[in-house]
């Protein structure tokens, strides 16, 4: 079923339910593209019926991007209300809910999965539904690391709508490398051919949050790239979906 959460033609998610009756859990999926709006919601439509097939409620969201009025801050916001539209579903178990995302996705995964940390007035803060883990594909985790490697061109500045040197403050409040540490695991999965963001995202973000003390697990593939993680068929993707699974478990 399509699930509209604003007035934008952007502003809508794809609830993919497994078959019965019974409460089931939910992995958010969220998809890559450097957060621009020449990529949509179906590059996570065939992990989110992947995993309806397991049992789990795949939620394939799309948001406001770079190009149709998405950045700062509407694509938090997007992301955030997205989520939070699934406290309306009678058939989703609210406690076992992760986000699942790919490269620009996998940024905003980890960053949903901190929502509860953020200041009162930031956006995205005080969710209805409380993420319990998030699964990270090659993603894009340390924004400002990101903007001084170029880390898909002129993206992450783009994104924000400023640099660090600018507006440090707004990148603490967006990259999930400055949230640190979080209240609730993480899982990174990341490619070592990956060409398209640099695995050196995931080990930062790894290194970083085991020296602040929280959960977090790196699984390096070798010899895969990027886009493996998304691709159903491959087993990039099933150690991503394993790694959901995992997280989803009591």
């Amino acid at each position: 079923m399509t699930i509209s959460y604003g007035g934008d033609e952007s502003q809508v998610a794809d609830l993919y339910l497994p078959e019965g009756d019974g409460k089931v859990p939910v992995a958010v999926v969220i998809h890559g593209g450097f957060w621009m709006s020449s990529y949509g919601r179906e590059l996570a439509t065939p992990l989110a019926e992947d995993l309806a097939r397991q049992g789990i409620a795949g939620y394939a969201i799309e948001y406001r991007r770079i190009g149709n009025g998405g950045g700062w801050p509407a694509t938090f916001e997007d992301v955030a209300a997205a989520i939070d539209k699934l406290a309306d579903q009678p058939r989703l178990d609210l406690s076992k809910v992760v986000a699942v995302g790919h490269s620009a996705g996998g940024h905003l995964a980890v960053w949903a999965a901190g929502r509860s940390g953020l200041p009162q007035w930031a956006p995205g803060a005080t969710p209805r539904v409380v993420l319990v883990g998030a699964v990270s594909q090659a993603g894009v985790l340390d924004l400002v690391n990101a903007y001084d490697e170029k880390v898909g061109g002129d993206a992450v500045p783009a994104f924000l709508g400023t640099t660090p040197a600018r507006d440090l403050k707004r990148y603490q409040l967006a990259s999930p490398y400055e949230r640190l540490p979080l209240k609730v695991p993480v899982a990174l999965v990341h490619g070592t051919r990956d060409g398209q963001v640099p695995i050196e995202q995931s080990r930062r973000y790894r290194d970083a949050a085991v020296a602040k003390g929280a959960q977090v697990k790196l699984t390096e593939l070798e010899h895969v790239g990027h886009f493996e993680l998304i691709d159903p068929d491959a087993k990039a993707w099933q150690t991503c979906r394993t790694e959901t699974m995992r997280l989803l478990e009591p």
